[in-house]
């Protein structure tokens, strides 16, 4: 990757989501504006805000789709990305409370 390009591949739960009363929506159901979650595979030497392994929030209409070895994967720039997943709490520890 060169400069601040990052190089992710979208979320299998982004391929389907249910509602909130249990209702399957298809990925092919078209909605307003929605961000979409992805998980970062290789970074540029000059990004800053998010390495490998992070889930990251960005616009689906902002990218660029390339195929590498049969794998789809999207081409971003760090700034057109929004957001980044914290990691799961489960595995930090804080210790004993007396």
């Amino acid at each position: 990757m060169l400069h601040d390009r990052i190089l992710v591949k979208l979320d299998d739960e982004a391929a389907e989501r249910r509602s909130a009363s249990g209702i399957v929506i298809p990925a092919t159901a078209q909605m307003g504006k929605r961000l979409a979650w992805a998980d970062v595979v290789a970074t540029g030497p000059n990004v800053r805000q998010v390495s490998n392994g992070d889930k990251v929030l960005f616009d689906p209409e902002d990218r660029h789709e390339v195929e590498i070895s049969a794998q789809s994967y999207i081409l971003l720039r760090e700034r057109d990305i929004h957001a980044v997943a914290e990691p799961d709490s489960a595995d930090i520890v804080t210790g004993l409370y007396l």
